[in-house]
């Protein structure tokens, strides 16, 4: 296990860490969204496994990693509707209807994959790129500036999510919302509107995120291959604070606790740590964020419903 502090492995865990940041922070970005208007959607975890399936599916139809990307956000945005319909204008529980998305999402997935697929093989992702200068740096370069589009592409949305939140418009319509909707709706902004942006906004980031794992880290699809990521997305946003880069930190911590564990088990030949552990690892300090965090910039209107009529 003295390996396990070395550079090179540190440096590996510092790269998987990075790298397996990627569709937590889809995932995430999009849920903090929808609980700063109010919404939680506790179907993340089932709309990942869709994305994840569709962009395999067509990935493996069509050759097309960008086409493959586009239909698994599609499928996203379709199932954020579908939640936004239910929240929203249905006014369902969002805990129960969440769970009865991630249902529908893990059984769905596995009948198609059982259905057009079956068995398969795993595919050409996106590559690496390597940024000219920056990946050049020792160590620095190798962990920062050596990885896929979909990994500079989840990082580069932290600091627009910030401006969107901050210094926009619509991000000020947003906090509204989630504070105070009968303010809002006063002052003339759509609750509904803004709540079915959000919502269906998390749900393409959420497909995104699916296919992040099928088109750039695992390069295949297995069914419920997303092995509560969806669910640990969700908790990361009240781990940071519903802020972005609170998101980010959480998501950064959670990945590279996953990429300890992993290493773990590749340098443990004498299973000094039982492997079962390992595994844990994540899942433990998920409980544990939720147990102890802090929840003090919580929306005061998240999971509350809305009805223009009452006010």
């Amino acid at each position: 296990m003295s390996e396990l502090f070395s550079l090179t492995v540190l440096t590996g865990i510092a790269y998987s860490g990075i790298r397996l940041a990627t569709p937590y922070l889809f995932a995430a970005l999009g849920e903090m969204f929808a609980q700063r208007s109010g919404v939680v959607n506790l179907g993340v975890e089932g709309i990942m496994l869709m994305g994840a399936f569709t962009a395999f599916a067509m990935a493996t139809w069509t050759g097309n990693l960008w086409f493959a990307l586009f239909c698994a956000a599609f499928i996203g945005l379709l199932m954020g509707l579908a939640m936004s319909f239910i929240s929203v204008n249905m006014q369902a529980e969002q805990g129960i209807s969440g769970i009865g998305m991630h249902l529908f999402g893990l059984g769905l997935s596995s009948l198609l994959f059982t259905k057009f697929l079956g068995s398969t093989k795993a595919i050409t992702g996106f590559q690496p790129i390597k940024i000219p200068l920056l990946g050049d740096i020792p160590v620095i370069g190798e962990i920062f500036f050596n990885h896929n589009i979909l990994v500079y592409l989840a990082f580069l949305l932290v600091p627009i999510a910030v401006w969107v939140l901050n210094k926009t418009t619509l991000g000020l319509k947003i906090r509204a919302v989630g504070v105070k909707p009968e303010a809002a709706d006063s002052l003339g902004v759509s609750v509904s509107k803004i709540r079915y942006l959000c919502v269906s906004f998390g749900g393409v980031m959420a497909g995104i995120a699916g296919a992040s794992l099928t088109l750039a880290l695992i390069n295949l699809f297995q069914e419920n291959m997303t092995s509560g990521i969806g669910f640990i997305a969700v908790a990361l946003v009240y781990f940071g604070g519903w802020t972005p880069v609170g998101v980010t930190l959480g998501a950064l911590l959670f990945s590279l606790v996953n990429a300890l564990q992993l290493w773990i088990q590749v340098l443990d030949k004498d299973k000094v740590i039982p492997s079962d552990f390992a595994l844990m690892m994540p899942y433990v300090l998920t409980i544990a964020v939720l147990a102890f965090g802090k929840r003090t910039n919580q929306p005061a209107a998240l999971t509350k419903p809305f009805d223009r009529g009452s006010h």
